[in-house]
This record gives structure tokens, sequence and C-alpha cells, in this order.
């Protein structure tokens, strides 16, 4: 360990960008055994790690950088299990420089620790030599239903299950996973990553009811009567309007409805709608990591062209800064201290453009985050075949919530307690539908805690 003085900090390498916009697959190679090791090494082995608290889930990293650095694969796997549901899918998503690896005392001078990719490279590693997580041998006779089986859904099922209650997942797509599987487009996160930590789930003995919609295909009563507990975790996926007239025109989308859409029919799968990019004049409006996926996304489609327009400017972005600059090596063009104003419409009714005016920043509120203010007279116009708006999301609005005594907040989120039970007994919630639009990784957290609570109510 303490090799920082003589190791640099390497990233994973990436495929190089006129190749990986030809196809869906993952853009960034796993790390080979000698540099996880080598990065592992550089660790200083904090004694209060600003990485562990800077990680929502508080993983153990030190710890298993300090096992990877020592070759002691299967403990390293064993460590990076214990905190998470599915370290490898979160090595891949996870917005590390804001989170683990803005935190590491290196990134003062030095470099901080590659975080992600070694947690990608111990899970893959771990598996191809046919490590497995460890669950609970004991099973209870207690059983929950898991409403959702994205992000929040799929944690809160693994940490159940290693607790020995069943469970039940009830989800409304052909395929388990939500965000991780629909949202997240495929060059972020292989599918077969999701679907091998689903498998290993049904081995434990969850059951997937998929095509299956709380609400519609079964009621919320059924779930509540047949089941000991219940877990919300349906997300938070009705994406925010613009407000602007000409919104609801054909070729223009909301970020989600757009990648769900693409993704669909890379899988084959029926959608309600086609979207077709080839030659396609794309504006992505957004700084996210969703309008990120969404300008990538079109590249991959064989856009004519990809411009990126957000009200502030690059460093003010709310998503990864690698995805940023992946983006723009994939050919994306940007164009900051812009805001749309209206839409302008042909005879037929489609989108041919975008009014937008220049902006500046203001003055700061509370959080320290500046305003956006309009610079009158700078109205111009941008030309457009596809708009997509990628301006954040919001809970739905259920009707068995209320009619089940399920009380939301002002913005529509689920209220729990600080057990992450509802206002109705038994019932539980987490992720985006409590919370708001965030993180994956603040989802998993809800849903391992909420986990957790019910456990502890059950087996104490």
């Amino acid at each position: 360990m303490l090799k920082f003085f003589d190791l640099e900090r390497i990233e994973a390498k990436k495929r190089v960008a006129v190749e990986r916009i030809k196809d869906f697959d993952e853009i960034y190679e796993i790390f080979k055994p000698k540099k996880a090791g080598e990065q592992s090494a550089r660790c200083i082995q904090c004694g209060d790690p600003y990485c562990h608290n800077g990680c929502p889930l508080h993983n153990f990293i030190p710890q298993w950088l300090r096992q990877t650095a020592s070759e002691d694969l299967e403990f390293a796997f064993a460590l990076s299990n214990e905190s998470s549901p599915f370290p490898e899918v979160m090595g891949r998503i996870c917005p590390h420089d804001r989170l683990c690896e803005g935190a590491c005392t290196l990134n003062d001078g030095h470099g901080a620790i590659t975080i992600g990719s070694v947690e990608t490279y111990i899970s893959e590693e771990g598996f191809k030599k046919g490590l497995k997580p460890a669950f609970s041998k004991q099973k209870s006779e207690k059983k929950v239903a898991i409403i959702g089986a994205g992000p929040a859904g799929l944690s809160a099922a693994t940490f159940l299950l290693r607790e020995g209650i069943g469970v039940e997942l009830f989800d409304k797509q052909t395929r388990a996973g939500g965000l991780l599987t629909y949202g997240i487009p495929g060059f972020k996160l292989d599918k077969h990553i999701v679907d091998r930590r689903v498998k290993l789930l049904e081995e434990e003995g969850a059951l997937f009811h998929q095509d299956t919609e709380v609400g519609k295909d079964i009621s919320f009563e059924a779930l509540s009567d047949g089941f000991d507990a219940v877990f919300i975790g349906v997300g938070a996926t009705k994406g925010r309007r613009s407000g602007l007239n000409g919104e609801e025109a054909s070729n223009v989308y909301q970020a989600m409805d757009f990648l769900t859409t693409i993704q669909k029919k890379i899988f084959g799968e029926p959608a309600d709608f086609e979207i077709n990019a080839k030659e396609k004049r794309v504006v992505v409006i957004g700084g996210g990591d969703t309008a990120m996926d969404c300008v990538r996304t079109s590249l991959r489609e064989e856009a004519k062209s990809i411009t990126c327009l957000y009200r502030r400017d690059a460093d003010n972005m709310p998503g990864s800064r690698k995805e940023y600059i992946n983006a723009k090596e994939e050919g994306a063009s940007f164009e900051f201290y812009a805001s749309p104003k209206r839409l302008i419409m042909n005879e037929e009714g489609r989108a041919v453009g975008i009014e937008m005016i220049r902006t500046k920043l203001g003055a700061s509120d509370l959080s320290g985050r500046q305003g956006v203010e309009e610079i009158a007279g700078s109205e111009y116009t941008i030309d457009a075949d596809i708009v997509i708006f990628a301006l954040g999301f919001d809970p739905i609005a259920y009707s068995f919530l209320s009619s089940n005594g399920i009380e939301t907040d002002k913005w529509g989120g689920i209220v729990v307690n600080d057990e992450y039970e509802t206002t109705a007994p038994d019932i539980y919630a987490g992720g985006d539908c409590h919370s708001g639009a965030d993180l994956v990784v603040t989802a998993v957290r809800d849903g391992r805690e909420a986990a957790k609570a019910i456990a502890k109510k059950f087996l104490d």
C-alpha cells in the first residue's frame, strides 16, 4: 500500500470514439489483475476514510482495496458484496468523481484511487473464478412483495434474501432491472450484467412477475393481504414538462421515453411508438447524466447532428464529468448559456426548431448555486428534426397509494419514517418514489435500509 508516490492514477482504457459509436457495447475495458492491484496499492488506508463516507452505501472501500492489492480476491469479493447488492453495476454507473473518488484524500495533488474501475474488476474477476455472494441458508416463513424490479426493488430483494426472507417482485416491464435495463444505455451498462444478478436472486428463491402492473394486472390489496409486508420501489419516471407550446408534437420526446423506446428496439420488444433518429438533427435540452445518455444514444442511432443545450456552463452541469467528456469525444456539440423559449412548429404540427435565449449566471441561492438570468433581446433559433427534453423526473401519483392510506408529500414523494415505513402499517417505500429523482446509488441504499428494517421487525 501507500504507493501513490510511485504509481500515478490510471483510468480504465476506453474504446476509441470512432469505433464505439457504431454499437451499444460498453466503452470501458475491465482492469487486468496487475493494473487493479497497482491502483489499489496506491491507497493510503486513511484512519477515517473519506471515500467510505463519500459513498452513500458506505462501502468498505479501503478494506477491499487492501485485499485487491494483496491478491486476496475472495475476501475482496466478499467485502465488496457485503454492503452493496450489485457492486459490478455501481462500479460502472456511479458518478465516482462526485462521490467516493471525489472524496479521496489523494485528490489533493496525486489523483484519486480509480475506485470504480477496481470495484468492477473485483466482481468480474470473482464471477470469472466462480465466486458468488453469500445468502442465508436458513429460510423464514415471512414473505415480502416488492413493487418495482428496479434499483431499489432489486436491492431490497437482495438484502431480504440474505436474511432468509422470501420475496416476490411485481414489475410492469418485460424484463427486470427498471432503470438499469431500460433507462441506462448498454454502452454504460451491458444488460447481461443485470440479467446475471437477477438470475442469482432467482437461484435464491426470488420470484419475478414481469409484465405485471400493480393496480392494473393485480391489485395492491392482493399484495398487502397476501404478504407480510410490501416494499414500493417504483422510481420516479414522470418526465418534467417544459411548459412550451408544441411539446406534445410527435417528434418531441421526454428523455426516458426516448431511452426506453430505443432499448426496447434493441431487445426486439414492442414499444408505444417508433423513433428513427438516423440522419436527423437531434437537439437535447438538459445537462445531467440522462441528457448525456440521450446525446450518446442519438449518436449511435446515426443522427445527422447532435446538439445539447444547457442554460448554465459545463462546470455547472449536474451530471458526471466523465459522461460529458465521453459525449464530446463521440462527436456531440454543446451550446451553453442557452434556454428554450418556444418550439417552432410547421403546418403539419411537427417541431422544426427551437427559439432560444441567451442566459447568464446571477445571484447565488442559499445553497451557493447561482441562479440563471435571461439576457433581453438575445433570442435566436436552432433547427431540429427531433427534440428531447431531459429536465428531470417526478414520481407518478399511483391511485393505489391514496386509496390505501399511503401519504405523499407536496412533490409527490411517498412519505416514510426513519425505518422506511409509510403511513400504512407494514408498507415500506424507498428510492426515487420517496426522495424524487436522484442517483441509482441512493435508491440502492434505500432498498437496503428498508430491507434491514423489515428483517429487524420480523426476526428480532
